[in-house]
């Protein structure tokens, strides 16, 4: 687990992901792509790391298996060294000096779109690094299909991201979904706000108050209650209806594409889920 600072408001649009299985160091060694030579796989061109089939395998899920859309010409950038992301924060994300050291510290991967920036050393090797992969990718998976960055409910961008990671992970049998919903079930417990019976979501819906709020109440709880929703309302509704509410964002905003996708209210919604996850939870 990684140490958390507040971000500042350079921050407020980045697609992030930290630490969250555990720590450990990347087996990333020397290779010609860590050398700056680009390597392209199934579309996606990987710029600055050696794991190239890795990467090729999850997109092979998420575009064939799952049907989301990344766009052509998508890049993967690859850092090896947290000093080596920070400088790729600056030079192939655009964002300011003050505002990359921030994320560098804590962060281990960020989407934009058309393009993943990832640190591998910090993500660690095996399920972890498949995890980061999946989960960036499909934030610009996300970003493609609403026509866009900070268009969505950023709770549901993240929770639909760890559902897709962990969809990818069984499918390369290097996880389970159902037994990750057991642990989050039983951690999402030690999330304040659950713990205190309400969800505030309305305090989660944009990237910067996401991101202020899960590192005010932790980082791991709060990832899982978002997986836990985006579980939820796939359990409800199915994949197909959360893929549905992304494309609606080119043309409706974040309110009414959840309720033409879901069939209610983001505040309906809130209340059902908060009484789901109550009651599953009340026996753990």
């Amino acid at each position: 687990m990684v140490q958390l600072s507040r971000l500042g408001p350079g921050l407020a649009l980045a697609a992030v992901t930290v630490l969250l299985l555990g720590g450990g160091t990347a087996r990333v060694g020397p290779s010609t792509a860590a050398a700056g030579v680009a390597g392209t796989t199934a579309g996606v061109q990987v710029i600055g790391g050696p794991r190239t089939e890795d990467i090729e395998r999850v997109v092979d899920i998420l575009t064939q298996d799952l049907g989301l859309p990344l766009p052509a010409g998508t890049r993967v950038h690859v850092y090896t060294t947290r000093e080596a992301f920070r400088r790729g924060l600056v030079k192939d994300a655009a964002m300011g000096e003050e505002g990359a050291d921030e994320l560098a510290a804590f962060a281990i991967g960020i989407a934009r779109p058309g393009r993943a920036l990832l640190n591998g050393r910090l993500a660690g090797g095996g399920g972890e690094w498949l995890r980061l992969v999946a989960h960036e990718l499909t934030h610009v998976a996300q970003f493609e299909l609403a026509g866009g960055e900070g268009r969505a409910e950023q709770w549901l961008a993240e929770g639909m991201a760890e559902h897709v990671a962990f969809q990818a992970l069984e499918r390369l049998d290097e996880g389970s979904l159902a037994m990750h919903r057991r642990v989050a079930l039983v951690r999402v417990r030690r999330q304040p706000a659950f713990a205190h019976g309400r969800l505030d979501l309305s305090t989660l819906g944009s990237p910067r108050d996401f991101t202020l709020r899960h590192q005010r109440e932790g980082s791991v709880e709060t990832y899982h209650l978002t997986f836990l929703l985006a579980d939820f309302l796939i359990e409800q509704h199915g994949f197909g209806a959360m893929v549905e509410y992304f494309g609606r964002l080119k043309r409706q905003p974040s309110e009414a594409a959840f309720r033409s996708a879901f069939g209610y209210s983001i505040a309906a919604f809130e209340t059902q889920a908060l009484a789901h996850l109550q009651a599953v939870t009340a026996g753990l």
